[in-house]
């Protein structure tokens, strides 16, 4: 590897998630209230380091590698992975890696959300197309534990939570993307089983060389189900099907008839499948005929937020690697610097640097709220479950569409900061930036997290669900208007501004709802702003956290003497650098959507 090349390093972010769990959301109140007691500080401390170690020792060197080679298709139909891939991914199943998040009764460690989040934030950083498989297991885990019958899980779930089988998600076909209406693919009733045909296309890891086995979520049609969503089922089909002696060697009907040639993530398979050719594939009815969708749809909404995870994980791998280039790379003199200064001095590199870095604290921030809120919504009782549901249900969208669009523009700065070596896929700036792009496309493109966030999530409920969020940062941020630190007071100043602001926008959306085309013209800017708003709300607490740390003498966390200070600082870069966009988003959504609406398609 060139010199260049070796600068493509990963460090896990664990004095922020110490500080996080620690002081922004108390992690142990936390675990108290969903009745998890058996997982404390001190546990998830130890996690998140051995996770560490994997990340940045295993799983992170292979990812400049595995871009470069890509997976590879041989003429009999299997994959090969990149190099290292496999091993990678057996050191997972032997460290119970795979087995984090599901119930013990599979083998499982049952694990909250809130540190499940945290380490995969540190396999998405260290190798996004290497994780994809695993957050597509998870899951397809985290589906069958909620809907398949109890004989269905006892055989497809344990081999999934060892490591030794993976699982997929088989939605799109070529006819059928977003409008999943369209699927056309067939399941005939046969015995104790369904005979499967049809073509599903953008399958990632469809077809790969890491597992003894894949387990497909299949959706397809019975012979009598109704016409569009409501006649979809979902079925089980697995590459391979026990054989006389009960082991899972007998190849099912399917096979993989090419891989694409992508933009980005190219380590990761991304397969065409194709299901019965010869008479049809066997496939296992998931939970009732005609239910499909409901059932898919949880498993893709734990697909969201781990795919807003991975924006904030590519703007921190991404981040880090321009801050390395920055002290290392010297060109010119900085203002008021000297020679042989790295331009990390020169004032706009300065600025690029510390932007990033306060957003991407902002939006890990925001990640850890939204993974407490499903954690909360999972275990609450029923006096409270609808409201905690609510809040997961709105932040979902918020941080799937806002983190990875934001990752767009903080991995192309991350490449900016590399100037012409940037452009050089050598230094692999280019990957990061490469990789991000899919992120605001996959799992629900932003119109749909919009649309989703509009219409289901403010105007279905007359906005109850965010305006408690609203409400919530109102009251928190006014009790900081008393704090004894002026900045800290500038900052809660700032927010509740931000948030009437963003209360006039809801608002708007709800006088709207007669007029559907008007709020669906504004839904991505709105999401955009909400995002933007719950990263200014979690900077502004982080903040509050950070002045009574130091006010008490504290200034250190592990490894870093100046941990508070700094975290006052990123502060004051959110709110001066990104929270101001909050004002310009709310004229576009209260001013814009009839001037867009206004323009003709033929115009065009």
């Amino acid at each position: 590897m060139s010199q260049i090349g070796a600068s493509i390093m990963y460090k896990a972010p664990l004095e922020d998630y110490q500080f996080l769990l620690d002081r922004v959301i108390s992690f142990d109140n936390l675990m108290a209230d969903i009745g998890n007691d058996d997982v404390n500080r001190e546990l998830a401390d130890a996690v998140l380091e051995e996770a560490g170690k994997l990340a940045g020792n295993v799983i992170a060197p292979l990812n400049h590698s595995a871009d470069t080679t890509g997976a590879k298709r041989l003429d009999d139909g299997e994959v090969r992975t990149p190099e290292g891939f496999c091993d990678a991914y057996a050191a997972m199943g032997e460290g119970g890696w795979t087995a984090m998040e599901a119930a013990e009764k599979f083998g499982g460690q049952n694990l909250p959300m809130t540190l499940t989040t945290a380490v995969n934030e540190l396999w998405q950083s260290a190798n996004m197309a290497f994780a994809l498989c695993h957050l597509l297991t998870q899951g397809q885990i985290y589906a069958l534990q909620k809907s398949a019958s109890a004989e269905l899980q006892q055989t497809f779930i344990p081999p999934m939570v060892e490591g030794r089988w993976t699982g997929t998600m088989n939605l799109t076909e070529p006819q059928a993307g977003t409008d999943l209406a369209g699927i056309k693919s067939r399941a005939v009733p046969n015995g104790d089983h369904f005979l499967i045909t049809g073509q599903k296309i953008y399958i990632t890891y469809g077809e790969h060389d890491m597992a003894e086995n894949i387990i497909h979520l299949v959706l397809a049609r019975t012979p009598d189900a109704p016409e569009g969503m409501k006649g979809i089922s979902v079925f089980i089909v697995p590459k391979f099907l026990p054989d006389d002696a009960g082991n899972y060697t007998k190849p099912n009907d399917l096979r993989c008839l090419s891989i694409e040639k992508k933009l980005g993530i190219k380590g990761s398979p991304t397969a065409v499948m194709q299901y019965g050719e010869a008479g049809g594939a066997v496939g296992y009815l998931v939970g009732a005929e005609n239910h499909g969708i409901d059932i898919m749809f949880a498993m893709m909404n734990h697909a969201r937020i781990a795919v807003g995870l991975q924006g904030l994980a590519i703007s921190e791998r991404a981040y880090q690697q321009a801050r390395g280039y920055a002290k290392d790379r010297v060109q010119g003199v900085p203002l008021d610097g000297k020679r042989g200064d790295a331009i990390v001095n020169h004032p706009d590199v300065l600025r690029l640097l510390g932007s990033m870095k306060a957003e991407i604290e902002a939006m890990r921030a925001l990640m850890m709220v939204g993974a407490a809120a499903m954690d909360k919504a999972r275990h609450a009782s029923a006096n409270g479950k609808n409201d905690h549901e609510a809040r997961a249900g709105l932040l979902i969208p918020i941080i799937k569409g806002w983190m990875t669009e934001r990752s767009l523009d903080i991995t192309s700065d991350a490449l900016q900061i590399h100037g012409g070596m940037g452009f050089i896929e050598e230094t692999g700036a280019a990957q990061h930036y490469r990789d991000a792009r899919i992120l605001p496309i996959y799992e629900g493109t932003t119109a749909i997290q919009a649309n989703d966030l509009v219409f289901r999530k403010t105007i279905r409920d007359n906005g109850a669900a965010v305006n408690s969020l609203l409400d919530e940062i109102d009251s928190e941020m006014t009790a900081l208007m008393n704090h004894q630190n002026s900045e800290i007071v500038s900052a809660a100043e700032n927010i509740v501004e931000a948030n009437n602001t963003a209360r006039n926008v809801a608002a708007h959306i709800l006088g709207g709802a007669n007029t559907p085309r008007r709020p669906a013209t504004s839904g991505s800017n709105y999401l955009m702003l909400l995002g933007t708003l719950c990263g200014g709300w979690l900077m502004a607490r982080s903040g509050a956290v950070a002045a009574d740390a130091l006010a008490k003498g504290e200034n250190g966390a592990v490894g870093n003497d100046d941990f508070m200070t700094i975290k006052m600082t990123t502060m004051q870069i959110y709110m001066t650098h990104h929270l101001p966009k909050i004002s310009s988003l709310a004229r576009t959504i209260t001013d814009g959507d009839g001037a867009a609406l206004a323009m003709q398609p033929d115009w065009l």
